[in-house]
C-alpha cells in the first residue's frame, strides 16, 4: 500500500494553534497533485511540540479529510512504550492505514529492548513501519534486529533515514523482498529505490508534490533516466529546504505558494533570509514559481 511518494506532512500553525482549515486544504491539494500517501505528525509534523490531544486531532483530521482516497500512515512514536501504544491504538481506532513508530529516543534501549518495544506494538493489530533515524534517536536498529521484527505479522516496513544506501540490500537479506523499505532522505531517494527500495517519506514533497510523485513513479516503473531528470530539477530544493530544520524550510516553501503560514513552534524558528532566498531559488529551478 505504501509505495512511491509519501509526504511527511507539515502541521500548519496560526497564532500558536494548529490551523485545521489549512491542514484540510493541504490534504486536498496533495490528493489533487497525485501524492501517493500522507504521513501526518512525524517529526516534520512537529510531533515533539504537539500536545497528545493535538497529535490525535491532526491524525483524525487527515484521515477524515483523505476519506480513503490515498492511504494515511499516522505518526505514532514515543520513547515510552505505553505512550506509543496509546498513539498506535488511536491510529487504528480512527481508521489510519498504518502507524509510523520511531525507535525510542533518549533512553537508548538495547537491540533486545527494541524487539520488546515493537513486539508490544505489533499486538495492536495495525501495520507498523519502523522509523530508523539514528541522528535523532541516537540508537540504530540493525538489519538483523529488523529481520527478527519482520517475522511478526504487523511489522511490515521501515522508514530508513540512515542515508546509508547499503542498508537497502542488507535489509532485503534479513527481512525479505516483501518488506517495504521507504527512504527517509530526499537527496538519495532515487538511489534508494535503485537498491531495492519502494519509495520515500519525503519532506520536499510538501512543496513539490507532483514532481516528487512523478519521480517516484518513474523509479518504480524502472525508468531511471526519467527519474534522474526529475532529481536534477529537485536537488537544489532538497538542499535549500534542509539548510535549516527541514520542516521550517518546507513551511516557508508552502507559504510562498500560499498554502499555509511559515509559523513553527519553539525551539524551532522560521528560516533566515539567506535560507529563504535559497528555497525560492530552488523552487524556481524546479519550475514551481517564476
Amino acid at each position: 500500500m505504501f509505495r512511491g511518494s509519501q509526504v511527511a506532512l507539515v502541521t500548519p500553525m496560526a497564532n500558536g494553534a494548529v490551523d485545521f482549515d489549512a491542514l484540510k486544504r493541504l490534504v486536498e491539494w496533495h490528493v489533487a497533485e497525485g501524492t501517493h500517501g500522507l504521513v501526518p505528525v512525524g517529526t516534520t509534523g512537529e510531533s515533539p511540540t504537539l500536545t497528545h490531544e493535538e497529535h490525535e486531532a491532526v491524525i483524525r483530521c487527515v484521515v477524515e479529510t483523505t476519506g480513503g482516497r490515498i492511504p494515511v500512515m499516522a505518526g505514532a512514536g514515543s520513547n515510552n512504550t505505553i505512550e506509543a501504544l496509546r498513539f498506535v491504538e488511536f491510529a487504528k481506532e480512527v481508521g489510519a492505514d498504518a502507524a509510523l513508530v520511531v525507535t525510542p529516543y533518549y533512553n537508548k534501549p538495547t537491540q533486545r529492548g527494541l524487539i520488546a518495544h515493537f513486539s508490544a506494538l505489533n499486538e495492536v493489530g495495525i501495520p507498523i513501519y519502523i522509523y530508523n533515524i539514528p541522528p535523532r534517536s541516537v540508537i540504530d536498529m540493525t538489519p538483523e534486529t529488523m529481520g527478527e521484527l519482520a517475522k511478526l505479522d504487523n511489522i511490515v516496513g521501515v522508514k530508513d533515514a540512515t542515508a546509508d544506501l547499503s542498508r537497502v540490500p542488507r535489509t532485503r537479506l534479513t527481512c525479505g523482498t516483501e518488506f517495504i523499505q521507504l527512504s527517509g532522505e530526499d537527496p538519495t531517494a532515487v538511489g534508494f529505490n535503485a537498491q531495492g527500495g519502494h519509495g520515500c517519506i519525503s519532506v520536499t514533497a510538501n512543496v513539490a508534490p507532483k514532481l516528487c510523485a512523478e519521480m517516484q513513479s518513474a523509479t518504480l516503473s524502472g525508468d531511471y533516466a526519467t527519474a534522474l531528470e526529475y532529481q536534477d530539477r529537485l536537488m537544489p530544493l532538497h538542499t535549500a529546504i534542509f539548510a535549516e530544520p527541514g520542516l521550517a524550510g518546507a513551511k516557508y516553501g508552502l507559504s510562498v505558494l500560499g498554502h499555509c503560514s511559515d509559523e513553527v513552534r519553539l525551539p524551532l524558528t522560521d528560516v533566515t533570509d539567506e535560507t529563504k532566498g535559497m528555497i525560492e531559488a530552488g523552487m524556481r529551478h524546479a519550475g514551481l514559481i517564476n
